[in-house]
């Protein structure tokens, strides 16, 4: 039973490419199937966030990071009667174009990209879902639904300004009214994505030695779940009461975010998702104090983690291995792998090349870029 501003996959505006339904499947389950079995979700497990991925298994990659925000979003999108499959098939696909080496990847190659229209990890992951996935014979990409597509370019928000080129391709082809807030389902897989992230670099940036659980002691959130694990837990050894602390930091931030988006519904009364299309604001957010919060932590996180010294200079090392690698794949095409070079030969001018390019780079994972930046370059 779903609530009347969910999305409803008898009502779903279908595909691209016309297909026959499938006998047991809903729509968004099918999305969610070809997205699982896709290249590029599975190159995720060996594509980081924050650490390079030969710098210890215990750290979050693409991967686990997708399958945590997918957890949360069904998590919530239940309990508010909302599509779960939809929004578990938007958070399993939100990171698809995200570049080897986190954010610094795609720094480097944002910056090598800018004379041929610039480089986004969201536009990337349309790009990857509607062209660069060739696995059917009817199609190029996963010809998903126009609701998964949407929430794909708009999970975030409208789209306003500029189009990345890859966002305006895709949109050329099949209009996803950018200019509108997407789903609920949409909005759930982006508020999963902040709070399975603001969670697990907390995690991470203990077990790295980045900063102490004595440092969290200081910042909001954190300080009283520690406070109250040491109440109900006298001298619990330090790794249980690490994680009895972050995942009370955890349950906060989604129960938070349930009671926001129950408040916000129950006022607006929506009774359609083309309502909660037209809100002209997002229903699913932490509440401001929570937010603020938040803020603090994740100040601390950018300073203590993102730009920590030791992360800067591995950032150093891998933003030369993309720096390298996208101008010699530009000088050499002949370099790509095979199965690229039809694409190649039918590259009208450096603009349509740079972009090959870019999609094959940005589809590396951390370890292959690092094997290909030791073979061509020494």
């Amino acid at each position: 039973m779903l609530a009347p501003f969910a999305c409803q996959p008898g009502e779903s505006r279908g595909r691209q490419k016309p297909e026959s339904m499938s006998t047991f499947r809903s729509p968004f389950q099918r999305d969610r199937d070809r997205i699982i079995h896709s290249s590029a979700f599975r190159r995720l497990k060996h594509k980081t966030q924050v650490f390079v991925e030969h710098e210890g298994d215990y750290y979050r990659t693409r991967l686990t990071h997708s399958i945590e925000v997918a957890q949360v979003a069904r998590t919530i999108s239940g309990v508010l009667g909302l599509n779960t499959d939809l929004a578990e098939c938007i958070a399993l696909a939100h990171d698809l174009g995200h570049t080897p080496f986190g954010h610094t990847g795609e720094d480097a190659l944002a910056r090598l990209m800018e004379p041929f229209g610039g480089f986004d990890h969201n536009a990337q992951a349309m790009r990857i879902v509607t062209r660069l996935e060739r696995h059917y014979a009817e199609f190029d990409g996963l010809n998903l639904t126009w609701e998964s597509l949407e929430g794909i370019a708009k999970h975030n928000g409208p789209v306003e300004g500029p189009l990345p080129y890859a966002l305006a391709e895709a949109n050329a082809q099949w209009d996803l009214e950018l200019h509108t807030y997407a789903s609920a389902e949409a909005q759930v897989a982006a508020i999963a994505d902040d709070v399975a992230y603001s969670h697990h670099d907390l995690h991470d940036g203990l077990r790295s030695g980045l900063f102490t659980e004595a440092d969290l002691m200081e910042l909001p959130v954190t300080a009283p779940a520690f406070e109250e694990v040491d109440a109900l837990y006298p001298g619990l050894e330090p790794m249980r009461r690490r994680h009895e602390a972050l995942r009370r930091v955890f349950g906060r931030m989604v129960e938070d975010v349930i009671a926001v988006a129950q408040g916000r519904l129950e006022a607006a009364q929506p009774k359609s998702v083309e309502e909660i299309r037209q809100m002209g604001a997002t229903v699913i957010r932490f509440s401001k104090p929570l937010y603020q919060e938040l803020k603090v932590i994740r100040s601390f996180l950018f300073h203590r983690m993102y730009r920590a010294p030791s992360v800067m200079k591995e950032r150093a090392k891998v933003t030369a291995v993309v720096n390298d690698l996208f101008p010699l794949f530009m000088a050499r095409p002949e370099l790509l792998p095979q199965e690229w070079r039809r694409d190649v030969e039918a590259a009208a001018d450096e603009t349509t090349l740079a972009r090959i390019v870019a999609d094959y780079v940005a589809g590396m994972t951390d370890r292959f870029a690092l094997q290909e930046h030791a073979r061509l370059c020494g």
